[in-house]
C-alpha cells in the first residue's frame, strides 16, 4: 500500500464515482481504476461494483470509508506544503523504516533491526526525505536526530500506520476466514420445518462440532444459480433438488419428499388446478420441472393455456398465496403438513418425489469439502433425536 493509493480511494469513495474522482485529482480515470483495485487486493475485499454507467459500493466500503479518509488526512499531513503527493507516492513501508530509525535514533540499529545493509536504508530514508519535501533527520557521528519536521511527519506516520493495521488487521483475518469457509449453496427452504431446513439444519449443528476451525457460509436461491455458482467457484458444494444427478458432478441423495397439490378442495387434480390460479417457481427450479410434468399429464395443450400461472422464485411467498388469497401451488407435503397440518392437499404418485441431492464438481479441492459435508450429513441423522 502507499500513499497515492491511499488518497485516490478516499477521493473515489467521496466522490462515488471513476470520473468525478478523476476530474477531483486531476488523474486519468485509469490510474484511479487501478488504485481502487490495489485497495481491494490489499484489503481482500471488494469496495464498489460497476452499474450501469456507475459504480454500486459495497457495505463494506461505507464502513471503511471515515478509516479510510483519516488514513488519506494523515498521508496528505506528510508532504510539504506545494508538494503533488500523486507523482511522488510513498509506500507504506518506507514509513515503517523511518518510524523505526526514528524510534532508534540510529541508522545502523535500525538497519541491524530491519535486517537491511546500512546504506540501503540510508539510500531509503534520502528518497523518502526527496518525496515528502521534508529534511526528516540530522546525521551526525552519534547518531540521528529527528528535525522539527522530523518529529511531526514521525508522529503522523505511526498514526497513518497504526490505522492501516487496524484496517488491514481485519481484512486479513476475513481472507484467512474465506479461505478456509467452506462454501454451501441450497434450494430455497419452504420454510423453518421443511426437510431443507432440517437437514440444513443439522448439518450446522453437526458441522460446527465437527470442524470448529473451518466455517460453512451456506446460501440459498434457484437450482440454475446454484449450479451456475458451483461451476464459477462460487459455491463448493450444492444442495439440489433433481430426479438424476448432472454428469459433471459428483454426489449422493440425501433425502426425498413427497409432493402434493395443495390449496384447493376435493380430491380431483385436474379440478383443483384448473379453478384457481397456480403459484409456481420459475423453470430455473427443480420443483418446477415437477409441476410442468404433472400438467403435460394432466391437461392437454388448449387447457394448459386457460390455466392462470404466477411465477414467483420465493417459497414462503407462495405458501403465503396458498394459504391467504385463494392460490393453489405443488409443494413437499411433509413440509406443508408441518406448517399448516388442516390445509388440504392432494399427495401425488411416488413418481413426483422430489430427490434432493448433495453435489459438487470433481475435482480436488471440492470433492474433499462435498465428501465433508456428506459424512456430516450422515452422521448428524443417525445420532438425531427420534
Amino acid at each position: 500500500m502507499d500513499t497515492s493509493t491511499l488518497l485516490l480511494v478516499d477521493i473515489v469513495l467521496h466522490q462515488r464515482s471513476l470520473r468525478g474522482a478523476a476530474r477531483h485529482s486531476g488523474r486519468p480515470a485509469a490510474s484511479i481504476a487501478a488504485a481502487l483495485a490495489r485497495c481491494e487486493s490489499a484489503l481482500s475485499i471488494s469496495l464498489c461494483q460497476r452499474a450501469g454507467s456507475g459504480l454500486a459500493f459495497t457495505l463494506e466500503a461505507n464502513r471503511l470509508a471515515p478509516s479510510i479518509a483519516e488514513a488519506a488526512r494523515l498521508a496528505r499531513c506528510l508532504y510539504a506544503a506545494g508538494t503533488d503527493p500523486f507523482p511522488s507516492p510513498v509506500r507504506l513501508q518506507a514509513l515503517g523504516r523511518f518510524v523505526e530509525v526514528a524510534e532508534r535514533g540510529s541508522i545502523r540499529q535500525a538497519a541491524r533491526a530491519l535486517m537491511l545493509g546500512q546504506p540501503q536504508l540510508s539510500r531509503q530514508l534520502a528518497h523518502l526525505e526527496t518525496a515528502l519535501g521534508h529534511k526528516l533527520l540530522e546525521r551526525g557521528t552519534g547518531g540521528t536526530v529527528l528535525t522539527e519536521t522530523g518529529r511531526r511527519v514521525w508522529d503522523d506516520c505511526s498514526r497513518l500506520l497504526q490505522l492501516w493495521g487496524q484496517i488491514s488487521r481485519t481484512s486479513e483475518d476475513r481472507f484467512r476466514r474465506a479461505q478456509t469457509t467452506v462454501r454451501l449453496g441450497s434450494i430455497m427452504p419452504l420454510g423453518y420445518e421443511s426437510e431443507i431446513a432440517r437437514q440444513l439444519a443439522k448439518l450446522t449443528a453437526g458441522w460446527a462440532a465437527s470442524h470448529p476451525r473451518q466455517p460453512l457460509f451456506i446460501s440459498s436461491t434457484t437450482a440454475e444459480e446454484l449450479l451456475r455458482g458451483l461451476k464459477s467457484g462460487a459455491f463448493d458444494v450444492v444442495l439440489l433438488d433433481t430426479e438424476t444427478l448432472p454428469e459433471d458432478l459428483e454426489g449422493a441423495p440425501i433425502a426425498a419428499s413427497g409432493l402434493a397439490v395443495v390449496g384447493a378442495k376435493g380430491n380431483d387434480i385436474a379440478a383443483a388446478l384448473r379453478d384457481r390460479p397456480i403459484a409456481l417457481p420459475s423453470p430455473r427450479s427443480g420443483l418446477r420441472l415437477r409441476i410442468d410434468a404433472l400438467l403435460d399429464m394432466t391437461f392437454d395443450d388448449t387447457e394448459r393455456n386457460r390455466l392462470t400461472l404466477v411465477e414467483i422464485d420465493s417459497i414462503p411467498v407462495i405458501l403465503n398465496l396458498v394459504l391467504h388469497y385463494g392460490f393453489a401451488s405443488v409443494l413437499p407435503l411433509a413440509s406443508v403438513a408441518s406448517i399448516r397440518p388442516d390445509l388440504h392437499s392432494i399427495p401425488l404418485p411416488s413418481t413426483f418425489d422430489m430427490q434432493y441431492w448433495l453435489c459438487w464438481l470433481g475435482s480436488a479441492g471440492r470433492s474433499a469439502a462435498g465428501i465433508a459435508v456428506l459424512d456430516t450429513i450422515r452422521r448428524a441423522t443417525m445420532h438425531a433425536p427420534p
